[in-house]
């Protein structure tokens, strides 16, 4: 069966004559646009409330709210919503117009600071872990000021905050913002060491966005891919990406028309987009911005990856953000690039040029080493998913386990501190220069560590790439996890500082002592080889590191007693939030895989059983007439071997189709999330890979005209 993708040919985009500069946040209530419309007594009160967060009087939200719908009406919008991330992962909103009765049968256009501040979603209808019953509806969204509002289509979106009606948190954003303010508080006073003047520290977030685009007309060809985001079957093309001719390539032209648009539409709604280029896999690419303030990268990475969707259908592509949507090349990742700066402008993980600022580098590194060591088993759950299981070790993703790459120029001073308080901390900034002996081409500047490429999370020069986060996943997951883990060890080390200031010892002389003592602590956790051999996998079991992969069982470590203990210290997540955002992951694993094994079962039975019979069928009829001719028997041979081979490959799809819907029973039949969760990754999983398996040897047998759905070497090359 010959498929044609639905239109070939670029959507035309206009490149518009403003510049990017000039079109940059014009759909965003920034600053520019508050000082336009509010008043200036107005402005500089919500500016200083933003700056030293601080809650606003209900007074300064009747005023913002009367400017921002002023700006917003201007600019053609009719509604507002509350714009909030509920533990779906995705982002909801509900719309209501601006309209109210104006008392004389008519309505007016209103906007109150009451509806700006707060809503009143339904907070029983999302996922909460059984914090809400049914019949228990209320929930509140509640306006976060650090983000700004933005207009999307005639709507008018502002970030919120989603929470029960008994206080817990429903969403990501509320223990983000609280993991926020507690390694601002843990950082700020021990940059204060260094620089009494610091007042904040901020945590910026720079993510690299892989994604998949397909034809339009192809994906609607696929349920599997319509329905669950990945192909569930479907054998590898001949070619991929074995010649590594993709990755950095040219960008085809449908491509490169739906990326401009794309980063046009990024631009007017604030979001810094700057990189775009092929990724590894046929058809993958990738865009990064910007670093931003984590909250708001947050909120603009989970912006991009609703825009980005529209954008494509403009131009007959699909956007798939699976972490593995196809069998043997690369998954797509959201490399989470993090760092943490003071407002006195200094980049805590950038090496600097004399000893004193190279102390206060080594410091933060070491305690987000102890961190990381104390917690990897907690920060390899934060980005676990059914999804991500597909993509976490393989073609060239991080491994399943957590480790730290620090660079051979890192891992020497951590030695040498290790052993000696005399260690010289100046000559670590700056970049090495490196000749090529050639005239035409300029000195290159070595940055201070090498990549690492199967390193889950790595120190690249000024900051730490969390690589195993997945493309699909809120970054929110993962950062409050981070955050909230690194101010714990933050707040150990300075009370221990402070304690041995107290009992006499000198500053420098305390940092250094408890520096060295968490390099031994956290020497585990150092591992600058490679990640993907089975050496490492062994070594790691034997450092005491996480090794688990099944998925449910990762979960556990939300509920560990250093997990609950930390989040409870920092106050980013009580434990009854813990166990209810437990039970959403489990539930949402179960429910993934069973809508998984439901596509599957209905695509062998009803789509590719039905075309392997009829194809045997026509080699039966074949072989039939070949010796009614009176032909030799060698002359059907490779028929009656095909037909062999397709009934045994019919029998095993038919049978593990049937042992998958009664392991599906029995997991269903289990009280409990986590023991359902279980059997699902224990008993249906395995079959699920069987009946593939079986399904893409038919491919390989059965005629192409007569095989029902588009196959890899028609979904992963754009023409």
């Amino acid at each position: 069966m010959v498929r044609e993708a639905s239109d070939r040919k670029a959507v035309p985009v206009e490149v518009p004559a403003e510049s990017p500069e000039k079109l940059f946040g014009e759909l965003v209530f920034n600053r520019a646009r508050m000082f336009e419309y509010l008043p200036k007594g107005v402005y500089d009160e919500l500016v200083g409330a933003m700056e030293n967060k601080r809650p606003i009087s209900r007074r300064l939200a009747d005023a913002v709210a009367d400017g921002m719908r002023r700006w917003a009406t201007e600019h053609g919008v009719t509604h507002y919503t509350h714009w909030f991330h509920p533990l779906t992962g995705g982002t909801a909103e509900k719309h209501d117009s601006f309209i109210e009765h104006d008392g004389k049968g008519g309505v007016i256009e209103e906007f109150s600071g009451k509806l700006l501040v707060q809503q009143e979603p339904d907070a029983s209808s999302f996922p909460n872990g059984g914090i809400r019953n049914t019949f228990e509806a209320r929930g509140y969204s509640a306006w976060d000021i650090s983000s700004p509002a933005f207009i999307l289509g005639h709507t008018l979106c502002i970030p919120t905050i989603f929470i029960s009606y008994t206080g817990e948190s429903l969403d990501y954003k509320t223990p983000l913002l609280r993991a926020l303010n507690a390694v601002d508080k843990a950082a700020t006073g021990v940059a204060r060491y260094f620089d009494p003047e610091v007042r904040h520290v901020r945590s910026y977030l720079g993510w690299e966005q892989e994604y998949f685009l397909v034809d339009e007309s192809l994906f609607s060809a696929r349920p599997d891919l319509a329905m669950t985001g990945r192909t569930l079957m479907g054998h590898e093309s001949p070619k991929n990406q074995q010649l590594e001719d993709h990755y950095f390539g040219a960008i085809p032209s449908r491509v490169e028309a739906f990326m401009l648009d794309l980063e046009i539409e990024c631009h007017r709604l604030g979001i810094p987009v700057k990189t775009r280029h092929n990724e590894v896999a046929p058809n993958q690419f990738e865009c990064a911005p910007i670093f931003e303030e984590t909250n708001l990268a947050n909120d603009h990475n989970l912006l991009l990856m609703s825009v980005m969707t529209e954008v494509a259908r403009r131009h007959n592509f699909t956007v798939l953000l699976h972490e593995k949507p196809f069998a043997g090349v690369n998954g797509s990742g959201k490399h989470n690039n993090w760092s943490l700066g003071t407002d006195r402008g200094t980049m805590l993980f950038s090496p600097g040029r004399t000893g004193d600022d190279n102390l206060q580098f080594v410091t933060f590194v070491v305690n987000v080493m102890a961190a990381v060591h104390r917690h990897n088993a907690l920060l390899k759950a934060s980005i676990m998913s059914a999804t991500n299981a597909h993509r976490l070790g393989a073609n060239e993703a991080p491994p399943a386990i957590i480790s730290i790459f620090t660079g051979k120029q890192l891992a020497e001073v951590l030695d040498v501190l290790e052993k000696s308080s005399d260690a010289d901390l100046g000559s670590l900034a700056g970049k090495a220069g490196y000749s090529l002996g050639l005239s035409q081409i300029p000195e290159l500047m070595l940055d201070n560590t090498d990549r690492n490429r199967t390193s889950p999370f790595a120190f690249t020069g000024n900051r730490f790439e969390f690589r195993a986060v997945g493309s699909s996943a809120n970054c929110a997951a993962a950062m409050i996890v981070l955050n909230a883990a690194v101010a714990e060890a933050l707040e150990e080390f300075k009370e221990k500082v402070d304690g041995r200031v107290d009992g006499g010892m000198p500053l420098r002389e305390a940092i250094l002592n408890e520096v060295r003592a968490l390099i031994v602590r956290s020497k585990a956790i150092h591992f600058d080889g490679n990640g993907y051999s089975d050496e490492w996998k062994a070594e790691a079991a034997r450092r005491g590191l996480d090794c688990e992969t099944s998925v449910p069982l990762i979960f556990d470590a939300y509920l560990a007693p250093a997990s609950v203990a930390m989040f409870e210290r920092t106050r980013v997540l009580s434990g009854v939030e813990l166990v209810a955002r437990n039970e959403v992951k489990w539930e949402m694993y179960t429910k993934k895989v069973q809508i998984e094994a439901r596509v599957l079962g209905d695509l062998a039975l009803n789509h590719i059983v039905p075309v392997a019979t009829r194809y045997q069928s026509l080699l039966l009829d074949n072989i039939l007439k070949l010796r009614a001719a009176g032909l030799a028997e060698v002359t059907a041979e490779g028929n009656v071997e095909a037909v062999e081979k397709i009934s045994r490959h019919i029998a095993a799809i038919t049978a593990g189709v049937r042992s998958m819907v009664d392991a599906r029973k029995a997991a269903n039949a289990i009280a409990g999330e986590r023991l359902k969760a279980v059997a699902y990754h224990d008993n249906v999983v395995p079959l699920m890979e069987n009946i593939r398996y079986h399904i893409d040897k038919l491919e390989l047998l059965v005629d192409n005209e007569l095989w029902p759905l588009p196959k890899y070497r028609e979904l992963l090359f754009i023409r």
